[in-house]
């Protein structure tokens, strides 16, 4: 038995919506894209939703909306978890940030927002929220500190979509939230990914950098620019520096069924981490802490201290069993080598980043129920920790 980082998620819905766009020979920006747009807003209690080809590009979309609406300028700092993906960082040098790196919480592998809060400078303008793993942050604790440094919140929500604080799905607490849809994600559109906000300005410059930074996709009268009434000057009228990062139109189609499933595939992912968790505390190793209702995107597991240097071994019997394992994320991202391109600074220690970095690995849940893949895992640790 292989067990695999995530599971196929498609059925007969699927396949079908897909072919409808494929009949229909109309593949860009359409009807799919505004309904699933519309659909998602709804979903999680967000009033705009704007769908792009991935979550990196939903965190391009979210940057560059601060930037061009002048929210913020070139050299301001945004604080991020030194834990993450690369695309959380990357568009915020791209358009001339500054990142500023804070340790994460060993139990949540959130921020620790003790560091958080010590990491605020006269040029700290945003904190990039950064949801690890479908677990949740203390948005109580980081909303009252971005409220004391008046700083813009942003919501890095690609591996945690269907997880709530409080009542409040994770996504919807910053002015601007990310989502993913690639094919591991709760949600399996090929490649996609979703910015959703209540900002209407953010909103309208996210339409717009989307597509090249031209004008034909915004209403008539806007918060950015308003329309002259000649289509023909207005299809081809660029109004700031864009991108293409659009979606397909069968990738909205995919997404708008896989929509109607999520409920079931959080209460799966949820069933196996419930699963997970009481079988990995009859081991030695750490796992992480929920807050809220995570939604479980994969089972992080830490050596403990008496096991520190032995992960080459661990991985070696997981793959030796047809586990499929990888670093928690990226590991301590400021240890990498694209770290020589960017602007940066590092508040304080990075401790903690730097025990997963060198001593956690990641395995993966499914939105299907698993316990013979867990039992494996649990039987393979076991003897590991011997």
């Amino acid at each position: 038995m292989m067990y695999s980082l995530s599971n196929d998620t498609w059925d007969e819905e699927e396949i079908s919506a897909a072919h409808k766009v494929i009949d229909s020979r109309l593949f860009t920006i359409g009807k799919y894209v505004k309904q699933y747009e519309q659909e998602f807003a709804e979903k999680f209690g967000a009033k705009y939703a704007v769908m792009s080809n991935s979550g990196s590009s939903a965190n391009l979309l979210a940057i560059g909306a601060l930037v061009y609406s002048g929210k913020v300028k070139r050299g301001d700092e945004v604080i991020v978890t030194a834990v993450s993906w690369s695309t959380t960082y990357f568009p915020v040098s791209q358009f001339g940030l500054k990142l500023r790196f804070v340790d994460i919480a060993m139990d949540t592998l959130n921020v620790d927002t003790d560091a958080l809060e010590a990491a605020v400078t006269p040029k700290t303008k945003v904190v990039m929220a950064v949801n690890l793993l479908g677990n949740p942050n203390d948005f109580t604790a980081i909303r009252q500190i971005c409220e004391k440094y008046e700083l813009i919140m942003l919501e890095d929500n690609c591996e945690s979509m269907g997880a709530k604080f409080g009542n409040k799905y994770t996504g919807t607490f910053g002015l601007i939230g990310t989502f993913s849809t690639y094919y591991s994600h709760h949600l399996c559109t090929m490649e996609g990914g979703m910015s959703v906000t209540d900002d209407e300005e953010m909103y309208h410059y996210m339409l717009s950098i989307r597509s090249h930074g031209w004008t034909r996709h915004l209403p008539e009268k806007s918060f950015i620019y308003d329309k002259s009434d000649d289509p023909f000057y207005e299809s081809f009228n660029f109004i700031m520096p864009g991108f293409n990062v659009r979606p397909l139109e069968i990738e909205a189609a995919v997404g708008i069924e896989q929509l109607k499933k999520l409920d079931k595939f959080i209460e799966i992912r949820r069933e196996n981490a419930g699963y997970f968790q009481k079988k990995m505390s009859d081991t030695p190793f750490l796992i992480q802490r929920e807050v809220g209702l995570a939604s479980w995107f994969g089972f992080a597991v830490i050596l403990p201290e008496e096991m520190k240097g032995y992960r080459r071994s661990v991985i070696a019997s997981l793959r030796e069993n047809e586990i499929e394992v990888r670093p928690i994320v990226a590991g301590n991202f400021v240890k990498q080598t694209a770290l020589k391109y960017l602007d940066y600074s590092v508040s304080g220690t990075l401790k903690n980043a730097d025990y997963i970095h060198d001593n956690g690995f990641f395995v993966g849940n499914h939105s299907a129920l698993m316990e013979k893949e867990v039992d494996l895992l649990i039987k393979v640790l076991k003897q590991c920790g011997k």
